[in-house]
């Protein structure tokens, strides 16, 4: 396939249209765009050639009316000199080099032209690259957070399945066991209320009716009447 009719595909591709119907989207893009750098490369070296051309074209043309230009001043020498022989051989010679200059203008004119055909070309390719490779960022983006939202519904269904609650509702009541245990493992504190189930010890009775005293005090004195077994300040 030539350069050109690389480049006429590519500019008139539909990219959006072709990654849609790809099973591969990002490999694709990636193949577009190593396509399209590499006319790019190309359609540049051929500009640099069209442009090469035109400059020695230009140079033989300003050479052609340079020796034109000679050519006359001899004929006008000889014409002085009462040669009219070599004048006339002097001015072919000069019309000679004014053709060649003509043709070479020509020529010049019609480099200059493909090389802003050229240009124009390597514009409109510039930027369907610039669009391609945009196109996959996006794509890349998408890619990953498509991936990342599999990856977290994945986990979520793994994490809702019954075997994983199970598992969970017996790390709980491992723990619930663990905390049970560590209760009755410490030391109560004095006054504490016994455990349901367990003796008290005679500590703990002598401190519970030390307790019930102080509340029995506390009752009478809001009612003014002395508890069982104690003197009154009348009494004395």
């Amino acid at each position: 396939m030539g350069i050109f009719t690389r480049f006429r595909d590519i500019i008139n591709a539909n990219i959006s249209a072709m990654l849609d119907k790809a099973e591969d989207p990002e490999k694709l893009i990636r193949l577009m765009i190593q396509e399209m750098e590499e006319t790019l490369v190309e359609l540049k070296a051929s500009c640099a050639r069209t442009m090469a051309q035109a400059a020695t074209a230009r140079r033989q043309r300003d050479e052609a009316a340079k020796q034109a230009e000679l050519w006359r001043g001899k004929a006008k020498l000889a014409v002085n000199k009462g040669r009219e022989d070599l004048a006339r051989e002097a001015l072919l010679e000069k019309r000679r080099l004014e053709e060649r200059a003509l043709a070479m203008e020509a020529e010049t004119a019609e480099f200059e032209g493909m090389i802003e055909a050229c240009k124009g070309d390597l514009d409109k390719l510039e930027e369907k690259l610039a669009s391609a490779k945009e196109r996959r960022r996006v794509l890349v983006a998408r890619h990953h957070r498509a991936a990342g939202k599999k990856r977290a519904g994945d986990e979520l269904r793994r994490v809702q399945s019954a075997d994983t609650l199970l598992r969970f509702e017996e790390f709980e009541n491992r723990i619930e066991r663990l905390e049970a245990e560590a209760d009755l493992a410490a030391p109560r504190e004095r006054g504490a209320a016994p455990r349901p189930g367990e003796p008290m010890t005679l500590e703990e009775k002598f401190a519970r009716m030390e307790a019930d005293e102080d509340i029995e005090r506390e009752l009478a004195a809001l009612r003014g009447v002395a508890p069982s077994g104690a003197e009154t300040d009348g009494g004395k």
